[in-house]
């Protein structure tokens, strides 16, 4: 009986560099979803890295907004307390 293999897994792309590379990058991932002339295996792999860029951006915001909180909290006061 012959085996049956599993699909191959889409290789992921590097990280990227910076937040403002991952946007850009999924902004022109987007626009070529969206044109609706990608056959379908590039669609899946398309918007599978358009899932990993969003998890970037989101993690690159969530450690800038947390060092916020922390020098708010921590060094930001009112000028009447100096």
């Amino acid at each position: 009986m012959p085996k049956v293999s599993a699909p191959a897994a889409t290789p992921s792309g590097p990280p990227p560099p910076s937040y403002e590379a991952a946007l850009e990058e999924l902004e022109q991932l987007v626009s070529r979803l969206e044109s609706g002339q990608l056959p379908l295996d590039q669609l899946l792999s398309g918007y599978q890295r358009g899932a990993q860029l969003l998890a970037f951006c989101r993690d690159k915001l969530a450690a800038v907004e947390n060092q916020i909180k922390v020098l708010e909290a921590g060094e930001l006061t009112p000028w009447a307390d100096a």
